[in-house]
């Protein structure tokens, strides 16, 4: 440890190298006897996150495994542990899977380029961050790069009149069974009318959550703690659930045979089929894949 004062400084500098890695600042301190204390610090914060056995640093790829293996044990909800899996699926095709921990910069990382939306890059973006401070975390690399996510932008698109009519006559053209047809079509009603998210919120809508004299829909379950909200309904919006639900007093709304949570999941299907058609008459019509309508 070197102590020393620089010619147009009044501060004491501090000099040191730990496994070959040289260290050398300011301590802000005019009087020695602090000065020595800072300096002590800053070595004792340097030896601190310096592996005592010094090795290489693991491959993003290698290093991928460890941290599946930590996101399957740890306590977080799955739309996130989804969420980083979705990421790392996207990371995986970029050629710094191939790279150790410790040669990724920020300057390798806003070389990346992912397919799709910004959100698709961002999630990539938020999955590497996390990867790289666990990887900090777990003494691999000693400091974390800072990451620039990509801009997002909100959403835009609003199912009014002309759109809904669109959607209707859409579905229409394509060869639909009855049943599927009008679950369809009570889709569009509630969404358009209740504004409710259609996974979350619509398709695991719940018989018991219907208030009929006052016309409300109890929404327990959301996004956030402010989506538990009453959402009035509407008088086709009330006619929906009434004829699907019939005698009965309880159960989903939209019950499913087939899903394993016993209620619809998705209409993403139809969906598709229902676009292709609609395409293919040249007809530009919106899709329910994209962002969630607002009235």
């Amino acid at each position: 440890m070197k102590l020393f004062k620089k010619a147009k400084s009044k501060f004491y500098w501090y000099d040191f190298t730990v496994r070959g890695q040289r260290y050398r600042g300011s301590t802000n301190e005019a009087k020695a006897a602090r000065a020595a204390k800072v300096a002590g610090l800053k070595l004792a914060q340097v030896v601190e996150h310096t592996d005592p056995l010094p090795k290489k640093s693991p491959v993003l790829l290698e290093f991928s495994r460890r941290f599946l293996e930590w996101l399957d044990k740890v306590r977080l909800k799955d739309k996130a542990k989804t969420y980083y899996r979705d990421g790392w699926r996207l990371l995986k095709t970029t050629t710094v899977v191939n790279m150790r921990l410790d040669q990724i910069t920020r300057d390798v990382i806003e070389t990346l380029r992912f397919s799709g939306a910004s959100s698709n890059a961002s999630c990539a973006l938020r999955t590497f961050r996390g990867m790289l401070h666990k990887a900090e975390e777990w003494t691999l690399i000693r400091h974390a790069p800072k990451l620039k996510l990509m801009k997002e932008y909100g959403r835009s698109l609003r199912l009014d009149d002309e759109a809904e009519n669109k959607l209707l006559a859409g579905d229409a053209a394509c060869n639909w069974r009855k049943r599927s047809l009008q679950l369809f079509r009570d889709i569009i009603i509630l969404m358009r009318d209740t504004g409710i998210r259609n996974e979350r919120e619509l398709y695991r809508m719940r018989i018991e959550n219907l208030d009929w004299e006052s016309r409300v829909i109890f929404v327990p379950d959301s996004k956030t703690e402010e989506g538990r909200r009453r959402v009035p309904m509407s008088n086709r919006v009330f006619d929906v659930p009434k004829q699907r639900c019939e005698e009965r007093r309880e159960g989903w709304v939209f019950p499913s045979k087939r899903a394993e949570s016993a209620h619809l999941t998705t209409s993403t299907s139809q969906v598709r089929e229902e676009d292709a058609t609609v395409q293919s008459s040249s007809c530009a019509c919106p899709t329910l894949n994209t962002p969630r309508p607002r009235c």
